[in-house]
């Protein structure tokens, strides 16, 4: 029922990396916030701190959805992930909502504070966009491979720093050779919109996850179609399906021979739930077998 061991150790290793980026990336923005006082920074260094605060969170969600399933929860513990993405989103909505008032009110003023520092804080940025592209690249291949919710959040977080930190670059550069502060202000606001859209597409996700919203309408098609033409089945009914995490359950009931022996029902059955997981390695099947109509 659980995901395969190696999607595991490649879900936890996507976790500890995240963690550890998210770590430095907070050290060096801290750096640059303090030597140039700029709101897109700031902006960028929010992002960082949730990312650092929620990796940690859906590194331990995704170590705890890697329990078996017990008595207590026969189907497993994978909905961890969805309930992390969630306040995940909801963590990343209020920051993005933060900063993004912070530059309406820096525009609106009289006399924005100016920046400084910019050298350093150039250098900075450029760092933590290495940082950040290296751990995304490698959190994509990990989702791509695991299906994991936790992952593919974290890979948007970091993704949106990206921007925000060539933006604030963008900023600082302006501000050093032309002396136009504002700059820092519209980047930091743009900033937060990605925030805000971002948010609220994973909480999306998570709540229909939660909600027992069903399958991606392709794999359900491809359940289907296996079903359809597996060798000794004569018509199926009931395909239901539900998320969990990255997890797929799946219901199916299967029309046989009624004539046919325990053993062979049991051998079709059995057949076709193995190829639907060959194809689909994230799915939790279970196949019901009723006697076919006599037509």
């Amino acid at each position: 029922m659980e995901g395969q061991p190696g999607d595991t150790r490649l879900n936890i290793t996507a976790g500890v990396a995240s963690v550890m980026v998210a770590f430095s990336l907070v050290a060096i923005k801290l750096w640059a916030l303090g030597s140039t006082g700029s709101l897109s920074v700031a902006a960028s260094l929010a992002d960082s701190a949730l990312d650092l605060m929620m990796s940690a969170g859906g590194l331990a969600a995704i170590v705890y959805a890697a329990r078996p399933a017990d008595e207590d929860h026969a189907f497993g513990h994978s909905s961890v992930e969805d309930l992390a993405a969630l306040a995940q989103s909801l963590f990343i909505l209020v920051s993005g909502a933060v900063i993004g008032w912070s530059a309406v009110e820096r525009l609106l003023a009289d006399a924005p504070p100016p920046l400084a520092g910019q050298e350093g804080g150039i250098v900075a940025m450029v760092l933590s966009i290495a940082l950040t592209g290296v751990l995304v690249l490698w959190q994509r291949h990990v989702a791509r491979r695991t299906g994991s919710r936790v992952v593919a959040a974290d890979s948007l977080h970091y993704m949106t720093d990206i921007l925000p930190a060539l933006g604030a670059i963008a900023a600082l550069a302006i501000s050093r050779s032309h002396g136009i502060g504002q700059v820092d202000s519209v980047v930091a606001l743009a900033a937060a919109a990605m925030l805000v859209v971002g948010a609220l597409r994973i909480g999306k996700g998570a709540w229909d996850a939660l909600m027992d919203r069903r399958a991606d309408p392709s794999v359900i098609e491809g359940i289907a179609a296996i079903a359809r033409d597996w060798p000794g089945v004569r018509g199926f009914h009931d395909l239901k399906t539900r998320t969990a995490g990255s997890r797929v359950f799946v219901n199916i009931h299967i029309e046989l021979d009624g004539d046919q022996s325990l053993r062979e029902a049991h051998a079709i059955g059995a057949g076709l739930r193995r190829r639907i997981l060959e194809t689909f390695p994230q799915c939790d099947v279970i196949v019901h077998k009723d006697v076919a109509e006599e037509r």
